[in-house]
């Protein structure tokens, strides 16, 4: 039985859920005992959605949600819920495709009103208490909400996301558009990776030489400049800027999943040695700070103690310090050494040479600092993602290690995730999130797919997966099978990672070639 007059986080699975549970607010999880409490007590549902390691979570965290007078109001008036966006990837597509409807654009925090039964009213993302950067006060719009609801509440319609219907389209339409789209500048601050492995295959089989010097400018941007962590290795979730200088901090498992499988293709098809550098330091780095016991963690925080990066950059004056007269000269003739994050310095190059020793020397330093929050979730579509950039380094680099380290993975996900048939979507210590979603059948089979080509074994589960990737398949691809929400459309969009829908077709076309 839940207790509606307190916050109840402490119990969750979730590392972003844990983060809340000191809030004033009567947060409570997901459920249908808690939607069926809102809509006996004709009480507004106030959803707030999020992640571990995003920085304006935390942001909303400490101010609105830490604030006493918007507590009460809201405890009083409101049944509100806190939902991890990795752990209900449905409930996250279902609210940002009302947002992104709505108001034009999207991101989180995502905050969401719905009626008693379940309508959304209102979906907006950071909100500071008071009225600032032109926004409404987040206790203001609390009565705003309530009052229009009281007013107008029976008039508000049932809102279902739209089904996009994907056209085929031929392949030199979408070349046209991706070299039209690129030429106009590389401003996307967020790695391309799918438009990446498109390009990469295109160009092998092509050998059309603009289309290279594209790829190959994105790749050298990526790897030289500020979204790179060019001491540990690994790759940063985005940048802020066009001139792709400073990142948001925060580093994601799929990210290195999607980097190494990039990465790796890219050197087996230019050759380039630059590229096989960067393959073996993003192995470094999940090796070093996300494996745990045969599986890899989701992510590590953007922030360290409430501020933005701060165990990633230097002072010269520190490096200085460090490192021998030769050594600082090296390395600046690689770095820029331009204050370019408030007084400091966040490393990017000026050219694409690697200093191991010097590099392995700050790095040192660096670990001796306080270091970010890391959500210790295992999530099994990221997990089968890492597995299948480690089975593309293997071919590119002929690492034996590299592919006996996706089979440990392979079996480390069935023995922990798959129980019963039943593949389940992620876990906290152990203890298992029992929902099922199509992304982790999807990925998880291609995954398969790959291993087979290498060892010739698991051929009954592909068998088996395929079926349990056709069960989500109706009048249209279904993102989840949960029992507490409603039945939301697959994600068709490449962003950050390969859509559920492209992982499905995938890895069902690379099946039904091996079960013939």
């Amino acid at each position: 039985m839940i207790h509606f007059n307190k916050n109840n986080l402490d119990r969750t699975t979730s590392p972003y859920l844990q983060q809340h549970k000191e809030n004033p607010i009567h947060w409570q999880e997901w459920s249908k005992e808690v939607l069926r409490y809102a809509k006996e007590n004709n009480k507004i549902i106030f959803v707030s959605v999020g992640y571990a390691t995003c920085h304006w979570c935390h942001v909303m965290a400490m101010e609105a949600f830490s604030d006493r007078r918007i507590a009460d109001y809201l405890n009083e008036q409101f049944v509100s819920i806190k939902v991890d966006r990795e752990q209900r990837p449905d409930i996250d597509n279902y609210m940002m495709s009302f947002l992104q409807e709505t108001q034009g654009q999207g991101g989180w925090p995502l905050n969401v009103f719905l009626t008693p039964d379940g309508r959304p009213i209102l979906a907006l993302t950071y909100m500071p208490i008071e009225p600032r950067y032109g926004m409404v006060g987040f206790f203001e719009l609390l009565h705003v909400v309530k009052e229009n609801y009281d007013k107008y509440g029976r008039e508000i319609q049932t809102y279902f996301p739209a089904i996009r219907a994907e056209e085929p389209v031929e392949e030199r339409e979408v070349i046209r558009t991706i070299t039209e789209n690129l030429s106009q500048g590389f401003g996307a601050q967020f790695p391309p990776h799918n438009t990446l492995l498109f390009l990469l295959h295109y160009y092998q089989k092509n050998k059309d030489e603009n289309i290279k010097q594209i790829i190959e400018k994105i790749l050298d941007t990526m790897a030289m400049r500020g979204l790179h962590d060019h001491l540990q290795g690994g790759f940063y979730r985005y940048c802020v800027d066009a001139s792709w200088t400073i990142p948001h901090f925060e580093k994601m498992l799929y990210d290195q999943a999607m980097m190494l499988w990039v990465y790796s293709t890219a050197y087996k098809v230019l050759m380039k040695s630059e590229y096989k550098t960067i393959v073996e330091k993003i192995i470094v780095c999940l090796e070093q700070t996300y494996a745990h016991e045969g599986l890899y963690y989701a992510a590590h925080d953007a922030d360290t103690g409430h501020q933005e990066g701060i165990t990633y950059v230097w002072t010269k004056g520190e490096l200085q310090k460090h490192l021998t007269q030769e050594e600082f000269n090296q390395f600046a003739r690689v770095y820029d050494l331009t204050e370019n994050f408030e007084e400091n310095i966040h490393l990017i190059k000026k050219i694409n040479v690697f200093l191991p020793n010097v590099e392995k020397k700050i790095l040192g330093l660096r670990k001796k600092r306080k270091q970010p929050f890391t959500d210790l979730k295992i999530v099994t579509s990221w997990n089968a993602l890492t597995g299948i950039g480690l089975i593309h380094a293997f071919r590119s680099l002929g690492d034996e290690a590299l592919k006996a380290r996706a089979v440990i993975l392979f079996k480390t996900l069935l023995e922990k995730h798959y129980h019963n048939g039943v593949l389940y979507h992620s876990s906290l210590n152990g203890e298992i999130q029992r929902e099922e979603f199509l992304e982790d059948y999807a990925a998880s089979l291609l995954f398969a797919t790959y291993l087979y080509e290498e060892t010739n074994q698991h051929k009954e589960l592909v068998k088996e997966w395929c079926a349990a990737v056709h069960e989500f398949r109706n009048h249209y691809w279904a993102e989840n099978k949960s029992n507490d929400f409603t039945q939301v459309p697959a994600q068709t969009f490449d962003h950050p990672v390969p859509s559920s829908v492209s992982l499905a077709e995938m890895a069902l076309w690379r099946a039904g070639i091996i079960l013939n």
